[in-house]
């Protein structure tokens, strides 16, 4: 019997050895943001693995309109969360959680996934084509006409896998194809207001075979904002979350227990 409890302490003792270093229920919120042509189920197994770790997560619905309104929507998100908050964002989210940081201090981190970090007075457009290598212009199907001048973008479902998504299996890119959220082609243009970047640590992640944002742009403005943290994923493509979301979610993980 005696033992049976001292093995027993003895496991106790090693598995807290490998626990991360928060105290219970002392880890911070994720929240999550998407970017164009996707929508808040491409962060699932991202998800998956943060709440298996114990953390909190919200995968926000980006509604891709314009980087202000959108900010603003993000920013009443994150001012609700109780607690500390690793706000994460891809692709276009990257511009709009750069714009989206309360005031009252409770983001602790940003997480880049293959995401725009512009600073202020610059684009989405504008960073995507500082450096060669996007394909996407070529691939955007006939907008939509909205109201005022304004058109929404989609991705042609034809060229979406190969374009968006070609480390992820054919069948899952065909159901992110036809599921896809446009984004105002204002948006993708609209300068930024602010850089949160500059005052807030922020940790990089992305593939080598980003066809949306070239890897060169986001390798410079993930130095440019002094990324405590940069992984490139080989072979990965823009939805680096959809193909390798453990890799994403340790990133992640990492910025939240940051000091």
């Amino acid at each position: 019997m005696l033992k049976a409890i001292k093995t027993a302490l003895v496991a106790a003792l090693l598995s807290a050895v490998a626990l991360p270093v928060f105290a219970s229920g002392s880890k911070p919120t994720v929240v999550l943001v998407h970017g164009a042509f996707a929508d808040a189920s491409s962060w699932s197994g991202v998800i998956a693995k943060l709440e298996k770790d114990g953390f909190p997560v919200i995968a926000v619905a980006n509604p891709l309109r314009s980087v202000k309104s959108d900010a603003d929507y993000v920013r009443r998100v994150v001012s609700g969360v109780d607690g500390p908050v690793v706000l994460v964002g891809h692709s276009y989210g990257g511009s709009v959680i750069n714009d989206a940081v309360p005031t009252d201090g409770n983001v602790k981190a940003l997480v880049f996934v293959a995401a725009f970090a512009p600073e202020v007075g610059e684009s989405a457009a504008q960073l995507s084509g500082k450096f060669p290598g996007s394909t996407l212009g070529g691939t955007l199907g006939k907008a939509v006409e909205l109201e005022g001048g304004q058109k929404d973008l989609y991705i042609q479902q034809s060229k979406f896998h190969e374009q968006f998504a070609a480390d992820v299996s054919k069948d899952e890119a065909v159901i992110m194809a036809a599921t896809q959220r446009p984004v105002t082609e204002a948006a993708l243009g609209e300068p930024s207001a602010k850089a949160a970047w500059k005052s807030i640590p922020s940790w990089f992640v992305y593939g080598d075979a980003d066809k949306n944002i070239p890897p060169k742009a986001l390798s410079w403005m993930a130095e440019r904002a002094g990324s405590k943290e940069t992984v490139v994923v080989k072979g990965g493509s823009h939805v680096v979350m959809v193909s390798h979301p453990a890799v994403v979610a340790k990133v992640i993980e990492d910025a939240a227990a940051h000091k």
